[in-house]
Order: structure tokens, then sequence, then C-alpha cells
């Protein structure tokens, strides 16, 4: 049953991204001009992630600070609140920035829903146990981003990715996509979940 839903859910994504690229492709060309109107530097940011069995792929995304080459290739996020125009606040607030993932989705490198792709460097750090997450295609959203995303520690939001894909099901990615669109409409923090362990290591939530 699961191969099914896994096939089922490759089907969902040629179909969703190709679609989805030709709804957007208005949006993305205005985003497009005004990025090339307030900031220097490429329209799009590329930057290599790690996907399903640590294949090493190229995540797409607009871009939404100013270029900092020596940052962005050391992962240094301790700039990003200086580089980070106005255009690209509003573009991440909408999760337009997101969008040109579709195409990474349709050329199979992502999914439209699963664990979000991290960098090696992360990867290197992971236990047997977090390295669950690397068993799917990663996703443009997941079931760490509609609990919290970026508000949780890095541990709780790979511990809801190993849980999605423990309990993978087309019903649970259909309910992840839904409650993102709620998201950008209304905002993370109404969202937020905190997970906790007790002493049986067990997790929680409140």
């Amino acid at each position: 049953m699961r191969a099914v839903n896994l096939f089922i859910k490759r089907l969902i994504d040629i179909f969703g991204s190709s679609i989805g690229l030709l709804i957007i492709s208005p949006v993305l060309i205005i985003a497009a001009l005004l990025i090339k109107l307030t900031m220097p530097g490429p329209i799009f940011f590329k930057q290599e992630r790690v996907g399903k069995n640590k294949k090493l792929f190229y995540i797409l995304k607009l871009r939404t600070m100013k270029v900092d080459k020596e940052a962005e290739e050391n992962l240094d996020f301790s700039k990003d609140k200086d580089r980070l125009t106005a255009v690209g606040k509003i573009l991440r607030r909408t999760k337009v920035d997101e969008l040109p993932q579709l195409i990474n989705v349709l050329v199979g490198d992502m999914s439209l829903v699963g664990p979000r792709p991290t960098v090696m460097k992360q990867i290197e750090g992971y236990t047997d146990f977090q390295l669950q997450r690397l068993n799917m295609r990663p996703g443009m959203t997941g079931l760490a981003q509609v609990n919290g995303n970026i508000t949780l520690p890095w541990e709780q939001r790979i511990e809801y990715d190993i849980e999605y894909i423990r309990n993978f099901s087309i019903v649970l990615d259909c309910k992840i996509f839904f409650k993102t669109i709620a998201i950008v409409l209304f905002g993370e923090e109404k969202f937020k979940k905190v997970k906790m362990t007790n002493s049986q290591n067990q997790v929680v939530e409140k």
C-alpha cells in the first residue's frame, strides 16, 4: 500500500507542479522584476541541498537578500537581518520566494510535501535516528513547517519530519498542503505547537 501511495504522490507532484508553474508564472515575473529593480545580483538564489538518500541537488528560490558570497558559502546567518530587503520581506511572508521550487518538484529532486531539504554540513552531525528524514524526497512544505517551522529548534523539526515519514499517506499530504495555505494567509504563530520529550524519550505535544 505504501508503494502505491508513493506512486500516487509522484503523479500528484508532476501534475501539481506543472499546473502550479503555469498559474503562478505572472506572479514570478512580477517578483523577478521587483527583485531586479531593488537589488543588484541574480534574481534566483541557488544552493546545494541534500535530498533523498543523500542525493545532492540545487534548490531554487527567489532572492530576498543582498548578495554576500562569503556569508552564503559559510552559512553565516548572523548577517541575514541586515541583508534582507523590503521586497524580500514581502516575498518571504507570502512564501512567493519558495515558488521556484516547483521546478525542483517537477524534475524529481523534491516533492510538494516532505521534510525540508537541508545542507550537507548539518547531515554530517545527524544521529542514525535523524538520518531517517532522508528516506523520502524533501518537500516544499512539511509537517514541521505547519507546526511552528522556524520557531521550533532543529531537533523538534527533525522529529516532526520523521513522524511524517513513518505516518505518510496521501491524506496526510493533503492536510499539510491545505494547512500551509492557511498559514500563508493567517501567519505561522497561530499554528505553533511545542513538542517536548518526556523521561521515556517519547515525544509529546503541548
